[in-house]
């Protein structure tokens, strides 16, 4: 069998304590990666990890923030891979507070990328989202000015080899913060399902299939690129009837109003994207800018609105993602709330 390609890699992951972070750093340990460090801000979400595998030598923790450069040169010291998953990601949070967005999802950012180039990463590899892709949300506002940096960082002249890409993806089941959780607590207490607009879609992909993206985007990037994942999409609405029938209720629910920044429908590659766009097997890469090949293999906008599956696929990706939490062990522990 071939030698892992993370055998002797050592591996940074900044947020690392979030649903995607604890799910990489999971398989980044079963690669057998000479050491993963975990980079985040909550102590009490590290300590958990570290009780969970029992302070195992190959993987250790830094409490630190994105904001900060010596903790950042400290975190990357040696390292060569980057995942950069830290950011601030509730849309309405950000609304709220769009100068902490900023703060976190620009600039923080830029510190990293620079201390990657100080430091001579190989790979740099940042998280980012539907929403980044013609923004209406502080959020998405962020995130696409943080993609524009890390694209921009492959051609920077301080840049000494470092291959910087993006991956986008779109709604992750069961990921802290997503509607399935906030569903069935709803059912849990006999509330009925809140939605916030009938016509509202939204890409399915499990965790899994989110890290597949990223490993497949470190070992696939030149540099510039952003990577997307081809995944099907459902209407809110039969998300919640699929939940209800699995919980022995009539599908019931009631319409909110949009929240502020919310999209009724992701978009993970744009009109302006097209031309750029290769398709291969499971995956849209979408090359830089300045590539002159023009493959153009995608005919319209990657959005959800376009791709539904029905209920019996919506039933089956649930509770594929069901399963994936509950092989990672600690799904009933201390990360319930996933």
């Amino acid at each position: 069998m071939p030698a892992s390609p993370y055998a002797e890699k050592i591996v940074v992951v900044t947020g690392g304590t979030g649903s995607f972070g604890n799910f990489v750093v999971r398989r980044l340990l079963d690669l057998g990666a000479r050491e993963v460090r975990v980079l985040s801000r909550d102590e009490k979400k590290q300590h958990d990890m570290r009780v969970f595998y029992r302070q195992r030598p190959d993987l250790s923790f830094i409490i630190g923030d994105v904001r900060e450069s010596a903790q950042l040169d400290e975190a990357l010291a040696g390292a060569h891979v980057v995942f950069h998953a830290a950011a601030l990601k509730q849309v309405p949070a950000c609304e709220h507070n769009p100068m902490e967005a900023v703060r976190t999802n620009v600039i923080g950012a830029d510190k990293l990328i620079e201390a990657s180039m100080r430091n001579r990463i190989e790979a740099f590899v940042m998280i980012s989202t539907d929403k980044a892709v013609k923004p209406v949300s502080v959020m998405g506002m962020t995130k696409a000015l943080q993609e524009r940096l890390v694209i921009k960082a492959s051609r920077a002249r301080a840049n000494h080899g470092t291959r910087f890409a993006v991956v986008r993806y779109g709604n992750v089941l069961r990921s802290r913060g997503s509607v399935i959780p906030l569903f069935r607590r709803q059912l849990q207490l006999g509330q009925r399902i809140t939605i916030t607009d009938a016509r509202m879609t939204r890409f399915l992909l499990t965790l899994n299939d989110a890290i597949d993206l990223v490993i497949h985007a470190a070992q696939h990037a030149q540099g510039g690129e952003i990577f997307v994942r081809k995944v099907p999409a459902a209407r809110v609405t039969d998300v919640a009837a699929v939940l209800c029938e699995a919980a022995g209720q009539k599908p019931d629910y009631q319409l909110i109003g949009m929240l502020p920044g919310e999209k009724l429908a992701e978009i993970l590659v744009s009109e302006e994207e097209l031309l750029r766009v290769e398709s291969q097997g499971d995956y849209y890469t979408i090359l830089p800018w300045w590539d002159a090949r023009t493959p153009h293999e995608l005919e319209r906008e990657y959005s959800s609105d376009e791709h539904l599956v029905d209920n019996a696929a919506i039933a089956e990706l649930i509770e594929r993602a069901d399963s994936e939490f509950d092989a990672l062990e600690i799904a009933g522990g201390e990360y319930a709330n996933f």
